[in-house]
């Protein structure tokens, strides 16, 4: 059963300490500054409307305007930040419009990668399947269990676990798509993480992977789509957010 943690403390970039970036030759500082703001607003250190000022990230990272403005329009592009004219750069605000969207989207292209990953099925994508689940498994919802504070290693492998799933489609497009849709839609579960959902989540992992070895691709797909839903209904009922406008919660 998921564990819910306790909400960790929202922090500005001039509040950080500096944080030391990785010297190796195949990372540049602008990919090493993108990784670590996109892992700190995926894992909601970085909340909602919080602003990324320039001068700050600088400071913070010890390096030049230019990677921190690529690494921002790189964040931009993929919709996790924001540009507000004459302010700056803020991270992306939530809403219940969006959330929908990347449910539904979630819903059409992991539903059509599943089904073709169960139909292709083989014993290499079976083994990767049954592998990240086994680590899932055996991995606590929470570190410590009882502090229902996050595990890192548990959200680690569950994104494994459902890019396991998609894995054996045969289209490296709709992988990579279905990659984006779960970091932007893991967001808003991990904001609303410190809530205990009404659920098994692990029973369901359970049921899909049961259905994909049994080569049911359309129960495999009605089970996923309906762990989804049960999500958008955990994340709808304790996140706030307005029905047709963004705001930070």
């Amino acid at each position: 059963m998921t564990q819910r943690r306790q909400k960790r403390p929202s922090r500005t970039a001039v509040e950080s300490p500096k944080t030391v970036l990785p010297d190796s030759p195949n990372v540049t500082r602008t990919t090493s500054v993108y990784h670590q703001l996109r892992d700190e607003i995926l894992t909601g250190q970085l909340m909602p409307g919080e602003k990324l000022a320039a001068e700050n990230l600088r400071s913070r990272f010890d390096i030049g305007g230019s990677p921190i403005r690529e690494a921002l329009n790189r964040l931009l592009a993929e919709n996790i930040v924001v540009l507000e004219e004459q302010k700056g750069f803020r991270v992306a605000p939530v809403s219940a419009v969006e959330l929908r969207e990347l449910v539904t989207a979630r819903c059409w292209i992991d539903g059509i990668a599943l089904s073709e990953s169960v139909k292709r099925s083989d014993e290499a994508w079976e083994e990767r399947l049954i592998l990240a689940f086994h680590r899932l498994r055996r991995s606590e919802r929470s570190s410590p269990p009882a502090d229902h504070a996050a595990n890192t290693e548990w959200e680690a492998l569950h994104r494994d676990f459902h890019m396991a799933l998609v894995s054996g489609c045969g289209s490296s497009w709709v992988t990579r798509i279905s990659e984006q849709l779960f970091d932007a839609a893991e967001r808003y579960r991990v904001l609303s993480a410190r809530f205990v959902p009404e659920r098994n989540e692990l029973a369901e992992h359970a049921a899909i992977v049961d259905a994909c070895l049994e080569g049911k691709p359309e129960l495999a797909v009605n089970l996923l789509e309906s762990h989804y839903g049960r999500t958008l209904e955990v994340v709808m009922k304790h996140l706030p957010m307005e029905e047709n406008c963004d705001v930070t919660p």
